[in-house]
């Protein structure tokens, strides 16, 4: 071969070569583990970098990036959640004799006002008096409100909210902590009149105490049972007021009391009681009395991947499982639903990917680098009609990418569109890097193992380093 035909092979050879990874490592901890696979967007993708990228890590939120796509496959995008009250019996001289049944759809978006709107609609019907019993029919979704994995230290938090077929305004209430006198306790209270019980044995304490029973003494929140809860634990003195949000675990009993206040609010007595039946309801036997329903699939899809909310992504992703199988969804099914609508619709072949919930919470999930990538790849191809590009955080602008140190300064402001992903030690992204042509590239980033060694150095510096040197070479 000549001189002149191997200087060609070399030069394409080189072309081939996908970007090491190996030398932009040094900038995180010591046990770090990470798997990263970059490459272009097409019909014949390129692998432009590849690390590690068959090994099976936990998604965290990334894992929303699968729950999107499958709801778009499977609901669709003008898919709405509806909620409905109905009537098994009938009305007269303003008295329904029968009961009133509200018929729950686990909306993640359904607020106080749509339900104060509901009873202004039944009271528009002429009924004053329910002759029977108030039902709150949860048959959308049955079995555990909580996922299996969900770490058991995070249940109380409000970001943990569990997605009952019953929720309203997300599941969530506030509460106001005011620290008093050195050694005396601190007041806490419920906000925005939340029909929650709360006891609290807080203790304040200076902030500059040696006292190591101080120096470990931390606050706690703690569920009793029926939404009753106790916070316990220490506050420094000089500290101003703390505002927290804790989760609602029992969305049946919040529901209720939430209802129970604005029947009696707007006039309707009812002479039986109220129940909870997860009994599937026959609709041909049963008359709409008033509906309301929430905004589009596409718009929850948008605030679940840009904000990262875990309460819609399960809600969401309980609703495929019931709406695949026509039952009532279960994690399980969910699961199960999600694999074959990818394998079936997709042609994307999870089997082997642990799906324990829709929103990354759960421990239990577990993906490759690979199996995301041909994730990615079918949205890029299919994205005219899919539109989840767009719903992707985008650096510096908004989401969770908006603050996200790696990627707010040029070159990369406004060109990163990904899902983050982050429980404790693991820092992931799933997404795509628009180039200054407006072609897209794909990346993964799985990391774990992620632990800081300098107690002074900010949790998140190592891997921002990271971020910023090696996906620059994909500009």
């Amino acid at each position: 071969m000549t001189k002149f035909w191997l200087l060609i092979l070399a030069i394409f050879s080189t072309s081939l070569i996908a970007q090491p990874v190996e030398p932009y490592l040094t900038p995180l901890p010591k046990g770090s583990d990470i798997s990263i696979l970059v490459q272009s967007v097409g019909k014949t993708p390129k692998t432009l970098a590849q690390y590690k990228s068959d090994q099976f890590k936990q998604p965290a939120s990334t894992q929303k990036v699968i729950t999107a796509l499958a709801a778009e496959l499977e609901l669709g995008s003008n898919f709405r959640f509806v909620t409905q009250i109905k009537t098994n019996g009938t009305v007269a001289n303003k008295q329904l004799t029968g009961d009133l049944i509200f018929q729950l759809s686990g909306d993640p978006t359904f607020t106080r006002d749509q339900l104060k709107n509901l009873i202004a609609a039944v009271r528009q019907k002429g009924i004053d008096k329910v002759a029977g019993n108030i039902i709150l029919n949860t048959s959308i979704f049955t079995s555990h409100d909580k996922a299996s994995g969900w770490s058991w230290n995070n249940l109380t938090a409000c970001y943990n909210a569990p997605p009952s077929a019953a929720i309203i305004d997300g599941n969530c209430f506030g509460t106001v902590i005011t620290p008093a006198n050195v050694g005396q306790k601190a007041t806490a209270t419920v906000s925005l009149n939340a029909p929650i019980g709360l006891t609290s044995d807080i203790r304040t304490i200076s902030n500059n105490s040696k006292d190591l029973n101080d120096k470990y003494c931390e606050l706690d929140m703690s569920y009793l049972v029926a939404n009753q809860y106790y916070l316990s634990g220490c506050i420094p003195a000089n500290k101003d007021k703390t505002y927290l949000k804790f989760a609602v675990l029992d969305g049946v009993n919040y529901f209720a009391a939430l209802l129970q206040n604005e029947l009696q609010q707007q006039g309707i007595t009812f002479a039986g009681k109220m129940v909870e039946s997860n009994q599937s309801l026959s609709s041909t036997s049963l008359t709409l009395l008033a509906t309301t329903q929430s905004a589009p699939l596409s718009e929850i899809l948008t605030v679940m991947l840009k904000k990262s909310n875990n309460l819609y992504a399960d809600a969401v992703f309980r609703t495929i499982g019931a709406h695949y199988y026509n039952i009532s969804g279960t994690w399980r099914n969910a699961s199960d639903a999600v694999k074959q609508i990818l394998r079936r619709k997709a042609g994307i072949d999870l089997e082997n990917v642990v799906i324990a919930d829709g929103s990354g919470l759960s421990r239990l999930n577990l993906i490759s680098a690979d199996k995301m990538m041909e994730i990615l790849q079918y949205i890029a191809a299919n994205d005219a009609t899919l539109n989840i590009i767009a719903k992707l955080p985008t650096s510096g602008v908004d989401g969770t990418l908006q603050y996200r140190r790696s990627f707010t300064q040029p070159p990369f402001k406004e060109a990163v569109h990904a899902k983050t992903g982050h429980i404790q030690g693991s820092y992931n992204l799933a997404g795509f890097i628009q180039t200054p042509n407006g072609q897209y590239i794909a990346f993964v980033q799985l990391l774990t193992g992620y632990q800081v060694e300098n107690e002074g150095e900010s949790p998140k510096s190592a891997i921002m380093r990271f971020e910023s040197a090696f996906y620059k070479n994909f500009m």
